[in-house]
């Protein structure tokens, strides 16, 4: 159920998407992709001074949850969820002149733009629960294009 970053990279990552559902970061799929013009509109804001901060020297943690309140713990088991991708890629550190990126999935091989995967979510959980059987991740573009057909059963990203 792990998910790696590989290839063009200065750090090859391990994504674990089942331990997403605590993290902080996590979108509502049924939110996501309503009032997805303005939302983006922050969160490129929001990036970009994270990639700033990342720049000059400090070291970026990845938000730890508070403890959940039962109401909370409940509401969990309710939604699906995505997970912006953005983070991860910026920790991996792409090398300049990758452009391409290779998706290894369970029908194939994808293949997209750095720009695209940037631009994409990572559905890990349906109901509150990870995906098993076309997991451990789905893709989805942040845009919506593929919403009712997002690449599914991905296994590995490898930067070209």
């Amino acid at each position: 159920m792990i998910v790696p970053i590989q290839g063009n990279v200065a750090y090859q990552i391990t994504m674990d998407p089942t331990v997403w559902i605590f993290d902080d970061r996590k979108i509502i799929l049924e939110e996501a992709f309503t009032n997805n013009q303005k939302k983006d509109e922050v969160d490129e804001a929001k990036l970009a001074a994270e990639r700033w901060e990342n720049a000059i020297g400090r070291t970026a943690k990845p938000p730890v949850n508070k403890s959940l309140t039962k109401h909370e713990r409940e509401n969990i088991l309710k939604y699906s969820y995505l997970m912006p991708i953005n983070d991860f890629l910026d920790y991996a550190e792409i090398k300049s002149g990758s452009n391409k990126v290779t998706l290894d999935t369970d029908n194939g091989d994808v293949t997209m733009t750095v720009e695209q995967l940037y631009n994409s979510y990572l559905l890990f959980a349906i109901d509150g629960k990870p995906l098993k059987e076309d997991g451990p991740v789905h893709l989805l573009f942040k845009d919506g294009t593929n919403k009712d057909k997002p690449i599914k059963g991905v296994k590995k990203i490898i930067i070209n």
